[in-house]
């Protein structure tokens, strides 16, 4: 049986001295290596696709001859690659901050 404790100490009346009850084992899967290894693995997918998508509205930009209807397609693009980057940057953020705070340097 696990116990989700970093280390507790029970000074009882045992003969032994005090009961030592470790935490987690080093192999145990736990939510925070579950979450560690998502965030390590959808960060640079998103870069990927951020860059694609930036590229991709470039290209049909430059493509467009002066079609206004093209232009604001690849506009679109553009802008949506942008938000993007700004919306990844602020995830990337707010996980470490959220690592801070729980204390789960040692998972990401």
């Amino acid at each position: 049986m696990f116990y989700l404790t970093q280390k507790i100490n029970i000074g009882g009346q045992d003969i032994q001295g005090p009961i030592e009850i470790s935490g987690v084992p080093e192999n145990q899967i736990t939510l925070g290596v579950i979450v560690s290894r998502i965030v390590s693995l959808i960060i640079p997918i998103a870069a990927i696709i951020l860059f694609i998508v930036l590229v991709w509205g470039g290209y049909d930009f430059m493509l467009s001859q002066g079609n206004p209807e093209k232009i604001k397609s690849a506009q679109g693009k553009i802008t949506a690659g942008i938000i993007g980057f700004v919306l990844l940057i602020l995830s990337y953020f707010i996980v470490r901050v959220l690592v801070y705070i729980f204390g789960l340097e040692g998972f990401i």
